[in-house]
C-alpha cells in the first residue's frame, strides 16, 4: 500500500508589515481582504492540528497544491520555505504553486527559487534556473507517479484565474503516457480545479478544455487540486476510464466560517496496472477546533 496525504491553501499568516512600495500594486486589494475577511477565519492552530494528525497516519508522501502564502512578499516566501523545511523533506513532499504564490509579477520566480527542492521533478537540475520551465514535472515514488502542473500566474486586481498552457498540456500528456508504460499509478497535482463550474468565473482555470483533452488522450488515476477552499469530488473522462478529481478545504480554516473547516485528503493506493484500488479518506477539524475527525471514507477506484 502507498498512502498519499493532500493539503492545500495554507495561507501562512499573519501578514508581515508591508512597505508602501509593496502596497502600490494588486497587493492593496489582498491586504484589505485579509484584514476584512480572511484573517478572521484562518487560524494557525488549525494547520497545526492538520499536520499533527497527518503525522500520526504516517503517509508515504505529502502533496501540497498551492497557495502557501497570501500576498507573495519576499518575507512571506522566505517564511514559507522555512515552513516547508519543518513540514517535510523534499523527497517526501511535493508542491505546486497557487495564484497567491504568484500574486504579482516576479513573485512566481522568487517562490520557485526558494522552494526549488519541493517543486522540481526527478530529472530537474538541483540548481534553480529561472529560464527553465519547471512544470510539468514527474516524481516517481514507489508505485506512484506524481505529475505536478502549474496554473499559477499573476493576474489583475479582483482576478484569481489560473492558466494551463498548450505547451504544458503537451508535456503533461507525454509524462502521463510514459508513466502508464512504466505501470505507475498517476496522480496529477494542480491548484485550480480543472472542472467546469467548480470555481467562479473570475477564479476559473483558463485552458480547462486543454486539461480535459489531456485526460481523454493520456489518462490518469487521480487528480488533486485546491483553490476553492471546499471539499469536493468530481469526475473527468479519461483514456482508461473515469478519473476522480478531489479538492480539499484550506488547511488553515478555523471553525465558524462560511467555508468548511480545515482538513486533508488521505488516499490509500493498492493493486497493479489495470487493477488499481483507491480508497479516499477525508479528515476534518472538529467543530471545537481541538482535533480531527473522519468525515468521508469511500472507494474511488475501481469506479462503480
Amino acid at each position: 500500500m502507498f498512502t498519499l496525504a493532500h493539503i492545500s491553501d495554507i495561507h501562512l499568516g499573519p501578514l508581515p508589515k508591508l512597505t508602501l512600495l509593496e502596497l502600490a500594486s494588486k497587493r492593496i486589494t489582498g491586504f484589505v481582504n485579509w484584514h476584512r475577511n480572511r484573517r478572521k477565519h484562518l487560524f494557525p492552530n488549525a494547520l497545526i492540528e492538520v499536520l499533527e494528525d497527518i503525522r500520526l497516519k504516517q503517509p508515504d508522501h505529502l502533496a501540497i497544491t498551492g497557495d502557501l502564502v497570501n500576498l507573495a512578499t519576499k518575507s512571506e516566501l522566505l517564511s514559507a520555505r522555512d515552513w516547508l523545511e519543518m513540514t517535510g523533506k523534499p523527497l517526501d513532499t511535493s508542491v505546486v504553486p497557487g495564484n497567491h504564490d504568484a500574486y504579482v509579477r516576479g513573485a512566481y520566480e522568487r517562490a520557485m527559487g526558494l522552494w526549488h527542492d519541493y517543486v522540481r521533478g526527478d530529472s530537474t537540475p538541483a540548481v534553480y534556473d529561472p529560464e527553465r520551465k519547471l512544470f510539468p514535472y514527474i516524481r516517481r515514488r514507489g508505485p506512484v507517479a506524481l505529475i505536478g502542473c502549474s496554473s499559477a500566474i499573476a493576474t489583475p486586481p479582483f482576478s484569481a484565474a489560473g492558466f494551463f498552457s498548450p505547451r504544458q498540456a503537451r508535456e503533461t500528456a507525454k509524462l502521463l503516457k510514459a508513466a502508464r508504460e512504466e505501470g505507475l499509478f498517476r496522480v496529477v497535482m494542480i491548484h485550480h480545479p480543472p472542472v467546469r463550474g467548480a470555481a467562479e468565473t473570475h477564479k476559473r482555470l483558463v485552458g480547462i478544455g486543454r486539461f480535459a483533452e489531456v485526460m481523454q488522450e493520456a489518462g490518469a488515476e487521480l487528480v488533486i487540486h485546491g483553490h476553492t477552499h471546499v471539499n469536493s469530488l468530481f469526475w473527468l473522462d479519461g483514456a482508461d476510464g473515469r478519473i476522480p478529481v478531489a479538492g480539499i478545504a484550506s488547511a488553515s480554516q478555523g471553525p465558524g466560517g462560511h467555508k468548511p473547516r480545515a482538513g486533508y485528503n488521505l488516499f490509500r493506493i493498492t493493486g497493479s496496472p489495470g487493477h488499481w484500488h483507491l480508497q479516499h479518506e477525508r479528515h476534518q477539524l472538529n467543530q471545537a477546533g481541538t482535533g480531527m475527525e473522519l468525515t468521508a471514507n469511500l472507494p474511488l477506484l475501481p469506479h462503480r
